[in-house]
């Protein structure tokens, strides 16, 4: 999943949110440098991108898109299901998504010393460009899919991926709608669970 489904599944817990939005710029054994709560939040985003992974929902969905994008289908899947989420943010949350993002950038700047410089790079650029909020959008979606294109070293199609959006729709939202209660449930039952376990290596 992505940034906005990340956010989501931290449950308004700040110390959750800020460790599931910086995971991917934390290597290995280095999440132990971060307070406790940090630090279940980059455990949290490790486990939820572990179960997308390997579901056969989303596998579903990457196997339309592997033809054109081959190892980076799961990045492109990733995205086109925060689009899904933004665009019907209504059906999971009682806050609009207007107002929870601006919520959650708060939260992101008011703790920026916990932001890897990685992060502190890119999140003035997400704030001012309201990435979170254009989700909602295939336009938006689109802008990011080209975003992303740019930045990954390898050739790839990823500019391209808004056609494959719109080619799949309903087929990948219909994938998106079946997986996202269950990747709620789990995060849901994995912080349960985690509260009475030992701290994971």
């Amino acid at each position: 999943m992505n940034f906005l489904a990340h956010l989501f599944l931290s449950f308004d817990d700040y110390e959750l949110i800020i460790g599931n939005f910086i995971a991917d710029h934390v290597k290995g054994a280095r999440k132990n440098e971060f307070p406790d709560g940090i630090r279940r939040g980059i455990e949290l985003h490790r486990a939820i991108d572990h179960f997308t992974d390997t579901h056969s929902i989303t596998s579903r969905s990457k196997n339309l898109l592997y033809e054109r994008h081959a190892k980076y289908a799961g990045v492109v899947v990733d995205l086109y299901y925060d689009h899904f989420l933004a665009a019907s943010f209504s059906d999971y949350s009682e806050i609009p998504l207007a107002e929870f993002v601006e919520n959650h950038y708060r939260i992101l700047e008011s703790e920026k010393q916990w932001l890897p410089e990685s992060v502190r790079s890119f999140l003035p650029h997400m704030i001012e460009r309201n990435w979170l909020f254009n989700y909602a959008s295939i336009e938006g979606i689109g802008r990011t899919l080209i975003g992303l294109s740019q930045r990954v070293r390898f050739p790839n199609r990823m500019h391209e991926a808004v056609h494959d959006l719109e080619l799949h729709y309903p087929a990948l939202k219909a994938d998106f709608k079946l997986f996202f209660p269950q990747l709620i449930t789990f995060a849901d039952e994995y912080l349960r669970n985690a509260a009475l376990r030992p701290s994971q290596t």
